[in-house]
């Protein structure tokens, strides 16, 4: 863990990857209350904020891999953070005149702009690592993720508390700078931020971003584990969806209608203490078994608990269950973000990172926008939780069956070798 920080480039990218975390955190937990509070009758606004974050990647899914392969990776991240900057400034007016259905406006252009970051920034961090260093990489990230659990939601909850929504939304945009900033002190070799050669945006024409984007897809269909490891992906979006208003909405309208903004908090530091708890044993984990085992273990042990969660009579067994929870999400991101670096080729990263986003985000569309039409009439919170938790062991069970047979597979292309030799 020392010797990856005495690589500066990972450092100032690890910085840029805090900072944007936080204010993501902060500022989503305050405009989330800030509906409930203000159209308490209206449950569906919460739903709604969070489909203008998956919808765009609906109109985009093509473009975003295409950019991150085919244009400098710097740049890309850079300005999507100074762009998403300037939304959040315009969003900041916006709930001040409460102009609400323009609020969802300017949160589904943010989103769009931000769908292009993740590609080129697993790009890059791909690119200045070794090998072994990607579960260590991936340990980190999981350890930042974990303490924004921890604390972003506290935070952001007493900000709104104390500040109002707009504070929180101040520390969203100075976040987003700080982390343009933290991404432009990053020294990135050329080889690195465009390894498929020069482009500019005019070099984008239709042919060439379909010939691109075709390519991905074959990629992705020749090499068996990657396909094997996206096709689970579908149900992760189910989960996404879910377990972004699960919790509100439980404690709302089920366990703590008078005080669910104050176990909110409870349940967003226990959540993170389990998460913080597992990132430290998940990263010891790695060096024990096998990374596809610790994916299959905490998808199956994460999925039972969320099912029986979801049927706590009490807020203090649900956030205990919560807790829980947590603890087992650090082995897969772990197991996930340490194994799925190995298996792509730098020059492709773009391209497969752009097909994980559709696949997740399709479904979570999906999940919420039957929860904002079927909840509360027809489907009732404990159903969610048990629609959420049984995708998360089927994608567990899915996996035990079929990865273990690439246990002795380094590589994608040590895959098509032994395929070969097979025929």
């Amino acid at each position: 863990m020392i010797q990856i920080f005495k690589n500066r480039n990972f450092s100032w990218l690890f910085l840029a990857n805090f900072t944007s975390q936080l204010g993501s955190v902060v500022g989503m937990t305050a405009f989330m209350l800030y509906l409930l509070r203000k159209f308490s009758s209206q449950p569906y606004y919460a739903t709604i904020t969070e489909l203008m974050y998956t919808l765009p990647m609906i109109f985009l899914f093509f473009l975003v891999g295409v950019v991150a392969d085919r244009l400098n990776r710097k740049k890309i991240a850079v300005n999507c953070d100074f762009i998403s900057a300037f939304l959040s400034i315009i969003l900041l007016i916006t709930i001040n005149e409460d102009w609400v259905y323009l609020s969802f406006g300017i949160l589904f252009l943010r989103s769009g702009v931000s769908k292009f970051f993740q590609p080129a920034q697993s790009s890059l961090i791909q690119g200045i690592l070794t090998e072994d260093q990607y579960a260590v990489s991936a340990g980190l990230n999981q350890l930042v993720s974990s303490l924004f659990m921890l604390f972003g939601g506290a935070i952001g909850t007493f900000v709104f508390w104390k500040l109002g929504v707009e504070a929180a939304i101040m520390v969203d945009t100075i976040s987003f700078i700080l982390s343009g900033l933290f991404i432009l002190l990053a020294k990135v070799p050329k080889e690195i931020t465009n390894p498929n050669g020069d482009h500019t945006v005019k070099d984008l024409k239709f042919k060439l971003v379909l010939s691109d984007f075709k390519e991905g897809i074959v990629y992705i269909f020749n090499h068996s584990l990657l396909r094997l490891i996206l096709s689970g992906f579908f149900l992760f979006g189910i989960i996404n969806g879910g377990f972004s208003v699960m919790p509100s909405f439980v404690l709302k309208y089920k366990l703590a209608p008078n005080n669910y903004e104050e176990l909110l908090i409870y349940i967003g530091v226990a959540f993170g203490v389990g998460v913080l708890i597992g990132s430290i044993c998940g990263s010891m984990l790695a060096k024990k078994i096998p990374l596809p085992y610790m994916i299959i273990i905490g998808l199956i042990i994460s999925g039972v608990c969320v099912i029986v969660g979801g049927f706590s009579t009490s807020a203090n067994a649900y956030i205990i269950w919560q807790f829980i929870i947590g603890l087992t999400i650090p082995i897969i991101n772990i197991g996930i973000g340490g194994w799925f670096p190995k298996l792509v080729e730098k020059r492709m990263m773009g391209r497969v990172q752009g097909w994980i986003q559709p696949i997740i985000l399709l479904s979570q569309s999906v999940t919420l926008g039957l929860i904002t039409v079927f909840y509360p009439s027809v489907l009732k919170i404990e159903w969610i939780h048990a629609i959420v938790g049984a995708s998360l062991a089927i994608v567990g069970v899915y996996y035990l069956f079929l990865l273990p047979k690439f246990l002795v597979v380094d590589s994608v292309k040590q895959v098509e070798v032994e395929k070969s030799v097979n025929h």
